[in-house]
């Protein structure tokens, strides 16, 4: 009788579990699978290419930080040389800030892409901070004279639903001490 061959296995043994907080710490050295079938030549271009519009976005999204940040110099350029000079108001700040949070969330989406590119893995962690970071632009922008109650709390839960998914995602147990066991 002839046996099957023994596959390596890939699943975590006794003697290779993780020892760190998370148990997602030590399953680094397992086995992936690779992102293109090496067989597949169409699949291999199309992964190209996709590389190629990543990289061709990357060029695109710094001509945007560099026209982002000369708008940020006009804008308080702008609110400076006017009338009283040098003297802003509160929709004065807020356009600035704006201005600058519109550049910071272009950076985080440049770094986004970049990292998309390095590793060929969207950074969760990263992308949901990014997007509390625009979100915390609209609320920042917001004139609540003018909008609607239910406006709001749909923005309320937005920000609390990203808040809460970024804890989870960042959240790591502790250990239990041996003396509280």
């Amino acid at each position: 009788m002839d046996k099957a061959p023994i596959r390596p296995s890939s699943t975590v043994t006794p003697s290779s579990r993780p020892t760190g907080k998370n148990l997602r710490d030590g399953l680094e050295n397992e086995e992936k699978m690779p992102t293109v079938v090496e067989e597949d030549g169409l699949v291999k271009t199309l992964h190209s290419v996709i590389h190629i519009a990543v990289r061709f976005l990357a060029i695109l999204m710094t001509l945007v930080i560099l026209w982002s940040v000369a708008d940020v110099v006009f804008v308080i350029y702008k609110r400076v040389i006017a009338s009283p000079y040098f003297l802003m108001n509160v929709s004065d700040i807020l356009a600035i800030f704006g201005s600058f949070m519109t550049v910071l969330i272009a950076i985080e989406i440049f770094i986004n892409i970049t990292l998309y590119i390095k590793r060929d893995v969207l950074p969760i962690k990263l992308v949901i901070a990014t997007a509390l970071m625009a979100i915390s632009r609209k609320v920042i922008m917001l004139d609540f004279k003018d909008i609607d109650p239910a406006y709001i709390f749909a923005i309320a839960a937005v920000v609390v639903a990203l808040g809460m998914t970024y804890w989870l995602i960042t959240y790591k147990p502790q250990p239990i001490k041996k003396e509280e066991r």
